[in-house]
């Protein structure tokens, strides 16, 4: 897919009107259903957690809960994941992570979503309980295991080192090109 900040920096830098076409080729309807989105990322033979994390990233993306994203939602999704600011980045990563909706984060919650992005993208450079119980360790300083939003805001800021590994993970350009430019066929 070449370099992928380039070419969404070149999509966003186009008019509304081309953004627009583009949206409208993939999903004519003008609304991508959950199922769409699944289809668009090859989602078949992924396992139950990768398809768990499209699930719950559909959701989030889906801000009026009517099971579409709309263009709208599209355009306010791909702005906050590429153009958003940290406390804005960090509270989307949160309300992802937050499966059960209950205001915070349990360490399953959090291992289930890495486990997800490396069945997706195929990266296993480190195992996503490792993750977890560096992230654990470091900012869940009431030792409670589960995060509140503040504590997970405040602890992101206050280490560099797991604000870069959440951006890292998180970093969803990969499939914000798919949506843009369409699965490539494999050849």
């Amino acid at each position: 897919m070449g370099a992928h900040g380039s070419s969404l920096d070149e999509v966003l830098a186009e008019d509304m009107h081309h953004w627009y076409n583009k949206f409208m080729r993939e999903s004519p309807s003008g609304l991508i259903t959950l199922f769409e989105l699944k289809t668009m990322l090859q989602m078949q033979g992924m396992s139950e957690e990768a398809s768990g994390y499209v699930d719950q990233v559909f959701f989030t993306f889906d801000m009026d809960g009517d099971g579409y994203i709309d263009f709208v939602e599209y355009i306010a999704a791909v702005s906050l994941l590429l153009k958003g600011e940290i406390n804005q980045k960090l509270k989307w990563y949160f309300k992802l992570f937050d499966q059960d909706g209950n205001g915070k984060i349990d360490r399953d919650e959090m291992e289930t979503i890495f486990k997800a992005i490396q069945d997706i993208t195929r990266s296993y450079d480190i195992p996503p309980d490792d993750i977890v119980t560096l992230i654990y360790e470091r900012i869940d300083v009431n030792n409670e295991g589960e995060l509140t939003l503040e504590e997970f805001i405040t602890g992101a800021k206050e280490h560099p080192d797991i604000m870069e590994m959440l951006t890292k993970m998180m970093d969803l350009t990969h499939v914000l090109e798919i949506i843009v430019n369409g699965q490539k066929k494999k050849e």
